[in-house]
């Protein structure tokens, strides 16, 4: 019997905004988005509400991929993770690099044809056995960043502040463009599998036309 197609969507590959490459920038239109969202502060590396927000998003991630292909026959790959990052002084984020100081919310983006109701049963399932410790802060919400600026780092995570400088400092006013939102960033790569060396990392920044007066 001859193999069925696989009609798995995988949005990574089907959607542009998950394009990018290494050592150009590339602007882009960001569609309105909706993710299953879970918020936090300190550094990633020892916060543990950081590990924690993981935990959550991942199963409640699984329980609608699941739903969608039993109930709606729409199966797809469950996209990677994503994060936005920021700070009060936002130096301490692209240039001292003082984790401790970041305000974050992860994320994991599900289709448009996934609803509430969808969601709140997947959460009641999520927290029937084995309950995530924060699994009461994930919520479903729609993401709008419009045009964007991209590029795909290929290292460590500790390696993107030159980056991070070239697009703010260079990329972006030299073309008469702003930052008009917060940094995002869309990790490619399993940090657990991958050598820090060889991550891929998509960075992108939310901008608009014009100079600050």
């Amino acid at each position: 019997m001859a193999k069925k197609p696989d009609d798995k969507i995988d949005f990574k590959k089907s959607l542009d905004a998950y394009q990018a490459h290494r050592g150009r920038f590339r602007i882009v239109d960001v569609p309105d988005m909706q993710y299953l969202m879970t918020d936090g502060h300190g550094d990633p590396n020892t916060s543990p509400s950081f590990t924690q927000a993981v935990e959550a998003l991942y199963p409640v991630a699984y329980k609608l991929k699941f739903a969608s292909k039993r109930d709606l026959g729409r199966d797809y790959v469950v996209p990677p993770l994503e994060g936005l990052w920021w700070a009060e002084d936002m130096a301490a984020f692209t240039v001292a690099r003082d984790k401790s100081r970041w305000d974050w919310t992860l994320m994991l983006m599900v289709p448009d044809w996934i609803d509430q109701t969808m969601f709140t049963t997947a959460v009641e399932q999520t927290g029937a056995k084995r309950r995530p410790a924060r699994l009461d802060d994930v919520r479903l919400q729609t993401l709008s960043e419009g045009r964007c600026v991209q590029t795909l780092h290929i290292g460590s995570f500790d390696d993107e502040a030159g980056f991070l400088a070239q697009l703010h400092h260079g990329f972006i006013p030299e073309n008469g463009l702003r930052l008009a939102g917060t940094h995002h960033e869309i990790y490619l790569s399993d940090h657990r599998k991958v050598a820090p060396d060889k991550q891929r990392t998509i960075l992108r920044q939310p901008i608009t036309i014009g100079t600050e007066g």
